[in-house]
């Protein structure tokens, strides 16, 4: 049998050691990679529009086209939030770069105090950087009360540059949807409880 040399006995627990090293400082990147990767996501977004996602600015627009388009509106509530959310109009046809406002209705079915937080896109996606929200009730968490109403305006005007750019110039209809959903407060603690814990600790 074949004697090993002591060089490579020597070399072996410390070549382990930098592939043990190099393997938890992999693992450890992609846990924070994880842990970021929703809030950059996000961010990426709302910046070019990515996956239907509005733009938020915080002035109306300066210029308005001789140019017509059709905004359909769609309305939805996600499971677990007893509420009755629906849009005034179904639709609406407006210059672009022209600054309107719209509305949503929210009821609350419910014999108790609820919260709810909207989420938006918009289709075609492509066209989700061109949608310019002033003001919207998805901005924040809404409250109601058991059996209240409340009517949500949206301020909003298609950025005129939609005009310009070759995937987008031909869109003559555009669709704006939310769909509310609890807000973690909202949860039974129960469930929140559940949550928490590790899949171990739930079986």
């Amino acid at each position: 049998m074949t004697e090993q040399s002591p060089q490579t006995s020597r070399n072996t627990p410390r070549n382990n050691g930098v592939v043990v090293a190099a393997c938890l400082t992999f693992v450890g990147a992609m846990v924070g990679a994880s842990f970021a990767a929703v809030p950059l996501y996000d961010m990426f977004c709302r910046v070019t529009g990515y996956n239907g996602t509005t733009q938020r600015v915080e002035q109306m627009s300066q210029v308005v086209l001789d140019r017509k388009i059709t905004v359909g509106f769609d309305a939805n509530v996600a499971s677990g939030l007893p509420w009755d959310f629906k849009p005034v109009q179904r639709n609406i046809e407006v210059k672009i770069g022209e600054t309107v406002q719209v509305e949503f209705t929210a009821t609350n079915i419910s014999n108790k105090p609820t919260k709810g937080q909207a989420i938006f896109n918009v289709t075609p996606m492509v066209a989700g950087a061109y949608f310019n929200k002033v003001q919207c009730f998805c901005f924040t968490e809404t409250e109601l009360k058991p059996g209240e109403t409340m009517t949500m305006p949206v301020v909003f005007y298609v950025d005129p540059e939609i005009v310009n750019t070759p995937e987008t110039k031909s869109i003559g209809t555009m669709t704006l949807s939310y769909t509310f959903y609890p807000h973690e407060s909202e949860k039974p603690v129960a469930l929140r409880a559940d949550e928490d814990k590790g899949p171990e600790q739930k079986l």
